[in-house]
């Protein structure tokens, strides 16, 4: 059916009404605010601004916060599909109690599970003491913060795995067994072409999450300057310094590269969605 017939036949009408209230509210909570960033970045000269946002160290921290996010992004696509296949696939003790547990993050507020992470982790913490003797230092690492950021986004890969594997059907892959495919053939045929796009737009989530996170990562971080600075917390720090205009410059680059950079994985994961319903 075409696009433009589902439109017309639609049971709910008004769509010039109900867009108009979106963009209103998209401006009001998204764009407004964040337009005085640009606002207050107008006030600085070019001069100022290049100096800023070209310093060594808001490159380390904008890089640092960058690698560490993908790096953080990639574990849970690994780590957070096989959480979710577990919960879906298998029925065990408990199910329901572990199933919990994948919500912890989001419930959790971030400077506990900072704190609970850097007790965790440290020389004398409960896993640090094992680790360090083997030269495996992660409190107050960039090490550490990627632990951090994975903790903060896994959730959001198992959340929108899981109903895409309750909803494929497992006689599929049972007629793949029958016809002679292994479970690896199986896997990566059959059952990994339609879990991809849900396990990459996770993955984004988690990763968009991870950019902007700041309450987990600065108690377990240590926050040294080019060594394990990320970029909020050195926004926080222009701030505490009264320098609003540096703040809110560093923000505006950030903002910019990141936006440009999900944008990018956006239209990627939509591309591979849009082929894979065109083979279907």
């Amino acid at each position: 059916m075409p696009s433009g017939a589902r439109r017309r036949g639609s049971v709910l009408p008004g769509f010039g009404l109900a867009m108009g209230f979106a963009l209103s509210y998209l401006g009001l909570i998204v764009l407004i605010p964040l337009s005085t960033i640009l606002l207050k970045t107008a006030t600085m000269t070019w001069g100022q601004f290049w100096d800023t946002v070209s310093d060594p160290r808001t490159l380390y921290a904008c890089r640092l916060s960058f690698l560490a996010s993908f790096v953080a992004a990639l574990i849970n696509a690994v780590f957070g599909l096989l959480v979710a296949w577990v919960l879906e696939r298998y029925d065990f003790p408990m199910k329901r109690f572990v199933d919990g547990l994948v919500d912890l993050p989001f419930a959790l507020p971030t400077a506990v599970a900072g704190i609970v992470l850097t007790t965790f982790y440290a020389g004398n913490g409960w896993v640090g003491r094992y680790l360090e003797p083997h030269g495996i230092k992660v409190a107050y690492t960039p090490l550490g913060i990627v632990v951090a950021l994975t903790f903060v986004g896994l959730p959001f890969v198992v959340r929108t795995v899981q109903p895409v594997l309750r909803d494929l059907d497992i006689q599929v892959e049972g007629a793949a067994a029958s016809l002679g495919a292994s479970r690896l053939q199986t896997f990566r045929r059959v059952v990994l072409p339609q879990i991809l796009p849900a396990t990459l737009t996770g993955s984004t989530l988690a990763f968009a999450r991870a950019l902007g996170e700041y309450g987990s990562v600065i108690f377990i971080a240590g926050n040294l300057p080019m060594r394990s600075e990320i970029t909020p917390l050195l926004i926080m720090i222009k701030l505490e310094q009264f320098d609003y205009a540096g703040a809110t410059a560093i923000a505006l680059v950030f903002l910019l590269a990141s936006f440009s950079l999900l944008f990018l994985i956006n239209m990627v994961v939509l591309r591979r969605t849009v082929a894979q319903a065109g083979g279907i």
